[in-house]
C-alpha cells in the first residue's frame, strides 16, 4: 500500500514540474458556452488595439476579422444611428458607437463583448436580424457573442448601445463549421 502511495506522490509531483496542465475549476464560467468559443477566447487573452467609437457613421473606425479592439464609446445621446436600435429602451446614462467592417467572404460571423451592451449590424440602412447569440453572465472574455449572417465582400455598420460603461472590449471572427 505504501508502495502505491508513493508512485501516486511521484507521479504528481513530476505533474506538478513539468507544468503539466491542471484542469479548470468547474465553477469557471467562461467554460459554459454552447460553442466553441477557443479563438474568441484566444484573442481577449491578448493586447487589444485601441480605438475611438464613431458618433456618426463618417467618424466609425473600420474594424478587421480576427483582431481585438478597445472601442472607447461616447454618451449615447450624442450618437447618430444609422438605424434605431433594435433595443428600444435606453439605459439612462448609456454609452454607445458605431464601427465599420468591411469581410471578404460571405458567412457566418460572431461579434464577441466583454460587457452587457446591445449590438446591431446595419446593412444598406436596416438591421439584420441576427442569427443566434450566446452568453455568459460570470465570464468576460468575451461575456457575449452575437452571430450574423453576413453577404460579404460590403462594408457593414456595427452599433454598439446601452452600454453601463464608456469602453468596451470586442473581437470580430468568422464562426466555425457547425458540427451536427
Amino acid at each position: 500500500m505504501r508502495s502505491i502511495n508513493c508512485k501516486a506522490l511521484a507521479l504528481l509531483g513530476a505533474l506538478f514540474l513539468t507544468g503539466a496542465a491542471v484542469p479548470a475549476p468547474a465553477d469557471d464560467a467562461c467554460l459554459d458556452f454552447k460553442w466553441d468559443v477557443g479563438k474568441e477566447r484566444a484573442l481577449f487573452a491578448g493586447p487589444p488595439a485601441e480605438l475611438t467609437a464613431g458618433k456618426d457613421s463618417t467618424s466609425a473606425p473600420a474594424l478587421a476579422v480576427g483582431r481585438l479592439y478597445a472601442l472607447r464609446l461616447a454618451a449615447q445621446d450624442q450618437v447618430a444611428f444609422a438605424a434605431v436600435p433594435g433595443k428600444k429602451a435606453p439605459v439612462a446614462g448609456a454609452y454607445a458607437g458605431l464601427a465599420t467592417l468591411k469581410i471578404q467572404a460571405a458567412g457566418s460571423y460572431r461579434i464577441a463583448i466583454d460587457l452587457p451592451l446591445w449590438i446591431d449590424v446595419v446593412s444598406n440602412g436596416a438591421l439584420l436580424a441576427p442569427k443566434d447569440f450566446e452568453g455568459q453572465h460570470g465570464c468576460s472574455a468575451p461575456r457575449k457573442i452575437v452571430e450574423f449572417d453576413l453577404a460579404g465582400a460590403q462594408a457593414y455598420l456595427l452599433q454598439f448601445s446601452n452600454a453601463e460603461k464608456d469602453a468596451v472590449r470586442l473581437t470580430v471572427t468568422q464562426s466555425p463549421a457547425r458540427k451536427l
